[in-house]
């Protein structure tokens, strides 16, 4: 499985210390940095998280995405607009939530908010979410199909 990553100027940090997790861990086959290469505090999340959410588009099963910004929110709004995305957002709060994101609806790219986790908090989400899969209930199936139809 292909992970894709990219964030902006306020996820940048959490984004290296991820791969470096990501590198050493049993998700690391392949890590596919998309961006920024280097800080910018001007730069804008849509640039950077669209690229991962275009890779994952092209490829929605067979890939995965993380992308990381101040709330996460901003991130997840631009990584839902590309065709066959479904991103989860994540800032803290009840792990389960993460759970409930694949298994329900076959989540396919996490977006978290680098202001309200620790590094470790969002390895454990990202850790969390990438051992999660699909249910593949017919009802969550069907849910998901549905959710097709309006791309």
């Amino acid at each position: 499985m292909k992970i894709y990553i990219s964030s902006d100027h306020a996820g940048f940090e959490l984004k290296h210390a991820l791969i470096e997790r990501l590198k050493k861990s049993e998700y690391g086959e392949i890590i596919i940095d998309k961006g920024p290469a280097e800080y910018n505090k001007d730069d804008d999340y849509p640039d950077f998280i669209s690229l991962t959410a275009k890779e994952v588009s092209k490829d929605p099963t067979g890939s995965k995405g993380i992308v990381i910004g101040f709330s996460g929110q901003g991130e997840g709004i631009v990584a839902n607009r590309f065709s066959h995305v479904r991103a989860a957002v994540y800032y803290g709060g009840p792990l389960e939530i993460l759970i409930l994101s694949r298994e329900h609806n076959n989540s396919n790219i996490l977006s978290l908010g680098s202001k309200f986790l620790s590094s470790d908090e969002a390895w454990v989400a990202v850790s969390l979410w990438l051992a999660t899969p699909f249910s593949e209930l017919e009802r969550h199936e069907r849910r998901v199909k549905k959710i097709e139809k309006y791309d």
